[in-house]
């Protein structure tokens, strides 16, 4: 249905967590490397559960790698990130699309997100707020996509 792009995560247990919501969602997940940790770490496996081998996994050696198979797409690109005022709930989702996820300590590089800066979105967080936990993150702005296209979701 869509796909979920961790760009360098560095936390096995949420990339596992992130794996199992992608195999429930009908989603694709693309891990950027580098990563600090090994895609078949014990902790991933764990948190994904028996779902790890349902999942349809693209592991990528470099940012650049990936953007030379999918820049055709980076008007569908979206980008989770701090750095910008615009929620997530003011964006109109479709199909296909690319949701990008940053490393927990990292985010984003600016960079890259500047390649099409006016679909940075964020979470609206309180004051005393900093950041989400990046599954959670996931999960909320994944869900709002599927809110959005729920006549295209099957459902078991």
């Amino acid at each position: 249905m869509f796909n979920i792009v961790l760009v360098h995560p560095q936390i096995p247990q949420n990339t596992g967590a992130i794996g199992r919501v992608c195999v429930n969602t009908d989603c694709k997940l693309h891990i950027i490397k580098p990563t600090c940790f090994e895609i078949n770490d014990k902790n991933v496996k764990r948190a994904g559960l028996d779902y790890w081998n349902l999942l349809d996994l693209t592991v990528w050696e470099s940012l650049e790698e990936f953007m030379k198979s999918h820049e055709p797409h980076i008007d569908r690109f979206f980008f989770a990130t701090t750095k910008t005022k615009k929620p997530y709930f003011k964006f109109e989702f479709q199909k296909g699309d690319y949701l990008f996820f940053g490393g927990e300590s990292t985010g984003l590089p600016m960079e890259f997100m500047e390649k099409k800066w006016e679909n940075a979105m964020t979470i609206p967080m309180g004051k005393n707020g900093r950041s989400l936990n990046l599954s959670i993150a996931v999960g909320i702005i994944l869900y709002d996509a599927i809110r959005q296209n729920f006549s295209d979701f099957e459902m078991v």
